[in-house]
């Protein structure tokens, strides 16, 4: 193994964790403040920390080059809306004790992706690859049976990652500055929406609690940091192997939801739960064997 792809590895890993731990424990000491104003904070700190990371590394070209384009920028736009209900349905799962749900949701959202890629972008495909997706639709229809034990949290965040990863992988823009002018297309509403939260005196974001206020503002580092720890993994070591060890993401997440904070882990998802793992296996089997070749 070269230095490159170590430190791809390392990169690709430190996201993960982050994303599976750090992030949890995050919002979860966050979690007595209304989901809607978490989620307001992390798209306007998160437009402004980028702000900022544009201007340091001199992007602003890039940016006005996507503007131009009409048709990439009315793309970037539901691309905005698709990231902020992700973010905001894994905050809601977090605030509520549905950690095992949402990873649920991350555990397929890879496999959702290699679907979406044959049917949308043509690609590749084996007798492996087929199965995984097939045992992840019968983990699906298996708990649709049983609408009590629906993850619907978990699908909405699949469904809407693998849907936002499929667009921008097609439409082929920067991360950094897509990600920019998606944030800052959502900023206005957000900025609307704690207009009327703070009207009613429902906000917690205040200069008369500086404390909690620097707390909410990590909201858009919390954000901004594993994404830069993931993209430079797929730099340095490939998007296999960093997509192989993304699954450390919804384990610490689910092993978080189980053993810490004691989520309630019924019969019927727990056989759900075995399937796709069945199906993770199968997909990181495959995954390993084409990084070989």
């Amino acid at each position: 193994m070269n230095k490159n792809t170590f430190n791809g590895i390392l990169s690709g890993a430190a996201a993960s964790l982050w994303w599976g731990i750090i992030g949890v424990l995050y919002f979860k000491s966050v979690s007595f403040v209304d989901p809607i104003e978490l989620i307001i904070h992390r798209t306007v700190w998160t437009s402004f920390l980028l702000l900022f990371t544009i201007s340091i590394y001199s992007k602003w070209n890039d940016v006005l080059l996507v503007l131009k384009n009409t048709k990439k920028t009315l793309i970037l736009f539901i691309c905005g809306i698709l990231i902020v209900t992700n973010w905001f349905t894994w905050i809601y799962a977090v605030v509520t004790n549905r950690l095992v749900d949402a990873s649920f949701g991350y555990y397929i959202f890879p496999i959702l992706s290699v679907f979406f890629g044959i049917i949308f972008l043509k690609e590749s495909y084996n007798k492996k690859k087929l199965l995984a997706i097939l045992l992840v639709i019968i983990s699906v229809i298996f708990l649709l049976f049983n609408f009590q034990s629906t993850p619907w949290v978990g699908l909405i965040v699949a469904i809407t990652w693998s849907t936002y990863n499929l667009i921008r992988k097609k439409l082929k823009v920067p991360a950094d500055v897509g990600l920019f002018i998606e944030s800052a297309f959502m900023t206005p509403f957000a900025i609307i929406v704690f207009y009327l939260l703070s009207k009613d005196g429902n906000n917690f974001f205040s200069p008369s609690d500086l404390k909690i206020s620097f707390w909410l503002f990590l909201a858009g580092a919390m954000t901004l940091i594993p994404l830069y720890l993931y993209l430079k993994g797929v730099e340095l070591a490939g998007l296999g192997p960093t997509g192989m060890i993304f699954f450390l993401a919804p384990t610490g997440q689910f092993l978080l939801g189980v053993f810490y904070y004691g989520e309630y882990l019924d019969i019927n998802k727990l056989i759900s739960f075995v399937i796709i793992w069945i199906a993770v296996t199968i997909y990181l089997h495959d995954l390993s064997r084409e990084k070989v070749r």
